[in-house]
């Protein structure tokens, strides 16, 4: 096994707004793992309030380079476990080099890895467009701009009411709320109670990642969806969000792969919690991740390559909202940049 990789920062058509802030570029790590000729990508995106920038995923890939090669490859759940062990600080790293083997077992296999996931495509979920926070007429113009079947709406201001009412005046398509983590119980529930009438399929993380409490009782009287994001980072979490939301956001990058998610996926099931597939922003490496696991969703939420300028693969076809998966191997992307041997 060799490993190689790039760093990219990949600029946004419009800054991307969210309760946290602004942002006009997605930072991210690019891996490569060439084993006997053959080679496998991933990708993971530097998010701010996780702590984990890209200096830090490419000094940890450097730092312990030999043993990342040294293993003796056979599957990616048994590569993830070493990684996870190698990397215990830095899920993101990890998450980077599971995709990217991933890749390279469904190439060894010959089979694009839905199949191998046992994913059927005519199960495939429409994927939401994000509409970040800006003021009301900035708003309308992005929804104007991009004509599509349901809408991700990014709230956590003290004007989130004003802004739905503005958008439902343009479209009636279905939207969905995330407010990130901004809101309080009493708010929330005044908010969701406001958007009950507006055609909103769920709310994803009204209030604060530790607030349990406030989640169950919102969880008992709110009369739409809730779905964890920030508070379903890893596999332990799973089980904690039943009682207290009805369905959870897993993030590739978050939860540290693919190999994880597949075992989130099936325990979410067993609770009987929704299952939701979202993007941080990657580009179509780490998108293409997620479009070969979205058949075993409910929603999904995979626009990073529609919100950015610039990409660094191909091999997505999105058709309003419809995406079509590759039927070559792997992942089924081809890079349009390549990635330089480290040293």
């Amino acid at each position: 096994m060799r490993v190689s990789y790039t760093k990219t920062n990949l600029p946004f058509i419009h800054p991307f707004t969210i309760s946290k802030g602004t942002k006009t570029h997605q930072p991210a790590l690019v891996v490569e793992l060439d084993f006997n000729g053959i080679k496998g990508y991933g990708e993971a995106p530097a998010i701010a309030y996780y702590n984990i920038p890209v200096e830090k995923m490419e000094a940890d890939l450097l730092a312990k380079k030999i043993f990342v090669e040294k293993f003796a490859f056979t599957t990616p759940d048994r590569y993830w476990h070493y990684l996870h062990h190698l990397y215990p600080a830095n899920g993101f790293l990890v998450a980077a080099l599971d995709i990217a083997a991933w890749d390279l077992f469904g190439k060894i296999k010959r089979q694009p890895l839905y199949r191998l996931f046992g994913g059927d495509p005519s199960r495939m979920p429409i994927t939401d467009y994000t509409i970040g926070i800006d003021n009301i007429e900035k708003m309308v113009a992005k929804m104007k701009e991009k004509p599509w079947p349901v809408y991700k709406i990014k709230l956590g201001t003290q004007q989130d009411i004003e802004i739905m009412k503005a958008l439902r005046e343009h479209t009636d398509t279905p939207l969905r709320i995330d407010a990130n983590a901004a809101w309080t119980k009493e708010e929330a529930l005044e908010k969701i109670t406001a958007f009950a009438d507006m055609n909103v399929e769920f709310i994803e993380q009204p209030l604060a990642k530790d607030d349990w409490e406030g989640m169950a009782w919102l969880h008992e009287r709110s009369p739409l969806p809730l779905v964890a994001d920030e508070s379903c980072v890893f596999e332990k979490d799973v089980a904690r969000c039943a009682g207290h939301f009805h369905g959870i956001n897993i993030k590739l990058t978050k939860c540290t792969g693919i190999t994880p998610a597949l075992r989130m996926i099936k325990e979410a099931r067993e609770l009987g919690l929704k299952v939701m597939l979202g993007c941080m922003n990657e580009s179509t490496i780490g998108s293409a991740a997620l479009a070969h696991l979205a058949p075993l969703a409910d929603w999904l939420d995979m626009d990073g390559p529609l919100l950015l300028a610039e990409d660094i693969a191909t091999g997505l076809q999105y058709d309003f909202g419809k995406v079509t998966l590759p039927e070559t191997p792997g992942l089924g992307i081809t890079l349009t940049r390549p990635v330089a041997p480290i040293g």
